[in-house]
């Protein structure tokens, strides 16, 4: 089903029948599509959580991943973004489940976004998968804060970062510092960028996959 926020910014809303957690879902660079559609319907139906997962790029026509020019356009639009446009979708977001407990969660370039919404104080647990520690060098623009810095300001909030050892977008330095933070982390051996939300991705790894949404939604669950 179809949202629009307040913003105007579209997203796609699967309604749970649980009214004590919800859930706000940030998209990959390559935005809401039917992978993170579907993401919310699988997400809602295995927890009862309402489920909400807002555009990050809204009213940018952006290329797409089949497009040679896609990563190139999407990293130059990461500068224009803004942590409190995006951030205020998410927060927007979490108010359209109707629920006070709200989790969120991000995957790469969201996953760093679920970082940077740590100290915002309207959610209460956070996952991150694989998402930057630091905002890398060709993303920065004036709207950004640092992931990391976010973390370390959470007050309440708990933060659980699930990265893959072999990912070159999460250095060993930085994911022991964001460890030092006050993050939970769980590493896994071999793993690279993006090895869980996209089976189609050739870093996908199943098992690891599983393992990773179970401790994550035990997480978020407070298990």
């Amino acid at each position: 089903m179809e949202l629009v926020l307040q913003s105007g910014t579209h997203a796609t809303i699967a309604a749970g029948e649980d009214p004590d957690r919800g859930l706000v879902v940030i998209p990959d660079v390559w935005g809401l599509r039917p992978l993170f559609s579907d993401l919310c319907h699988a997400l809602s139906a295995r927890t009862g959580w309402t489920v909400v997962c807002p555009e990050p790029f809204p009213g940018q026509d952006l290329p797409g991943a089949d497009d040679p020019d896609g990563v190139t356009a999407r990293f130059a639009a990461l500068g224009r973004l803004r942590d409190d446009d995006l951030l205020g979708d998410a927060a927007a977001a979490a108010d359209a489940t109707g629920c006070d407990r709200v989790g969120l969660i991000g995957f790469c370039m969201g996953g760093m976004y679920a970082l940077l919404g740590a100290d915002r104080g309207r959610f209460d647990r956070i996952v991150s998968f694989y998402g930057m520690i630091t905002v890398p060098a060709d993303w920065q623009g004036p709207g950004h804060g640092e992931p990391l810095h976010a973390v370390a300001r959470r007050n309440h909030t708990e933060v659980l970062a699930i990265i893959g050892s072999e990912d070159e977008w999460t250095p060993v330095d930085q994911v022991d510092r964001l460890e030092a933070a006050g993050a939970r982390v769980v590493r896994y051996e071999g793993a690279g960028h993006g090895f869980v939300h996209d089976p189609s991705r050739p870093a996908h790894r199943p098992d690891d996959a599983a393992d990773a949404w179970d401790r994550a939604l035990a997480f978020l669950a407070g298990v």
